[in-house]
């Protein structure tokens, strides 16, 4: 379990605001990053943080807040830096969501739809043709009930295969953000 502290969009915009931010850290894909992101924050994507993370630490010796959509991302590179022994990680609690809802500033890139959202239209198109076709191809339907049975394992694990798989589509890749190229953003401000 995470044993990170969260903390609140408010309190972190308030530090933003006297000019005593933590460093932030975006694990959110680099397409989601580029969309809506904090002033200031630094794209470490997941999956190169979970993969680098001793290479990080030594560029983390900082207090640290991660950043997701909404949460569970952050928790899971929280798990993974504290394992690799970064000892003062925040997470901001309900993620990007929380901060824009509670009216803190955001920097915009192009719009694109986020991760749910697309699940949602795949998944939903899917089971809709596939019941429809069902009609007259029988057993087509299976397709939909195979689809239902994931999307409730992923509500029940938390996990999103379908996410995943979308995750790795050109629209939701973005400009690349690779080891090199987070090294050296946290450098430059150390």
């Amino acid at each position: 379990m995470s044993t990170a502290p969260s903390l609140s969009p408010t309190v972190l915009h308030r530090l933003v605001q006297e000019g005593r931010a933590p460093r932030l850290l975006d694990v959110r894909t680099p397409g989601e990053f580029r969309t809506t992101h904090i002033a200031g924050s630094y794209n470490v994507p997941l999956s190169t943080l979970r993969e680098h993370r001793a290479e990080l630490l030594d560029h983390l010796d900082e207090e640290v807040v991660l950043v997701c959509r909404s949460g569970q991302r952050a928790r899971e590179a929280e798990r993974a830096l504290a394992d690799a022994g970064l000892p003062d990680l925040r997470v901001l609690e309900g993620g990007i969501v929380a901060w824009e809802a509670s009216g803190a500033p955001v920097e915009r890139g192009p719009e694109r739809w986020d991760m749910e959202r697309q699940v949602r239209l795949v998944a939903g198109s899917a089971v809709l043709v596939t019941g429809l076709v069902g009609i007259v191809v029988p057993g087509v339907h299976l397709v939909g009930t195979a689809i239902g049975a994931g999307l409730t394992y992923a509500a029940l694990s938390n996990t999103c295969a379908m996410g995943v798989l979308l995750s790795k589509l050109p629209y939701n890749r973005g400009p690349r953000t690779d080891l090199r190229t987070a090294l050296a953003e946290l450098r430059g401000t150390n």
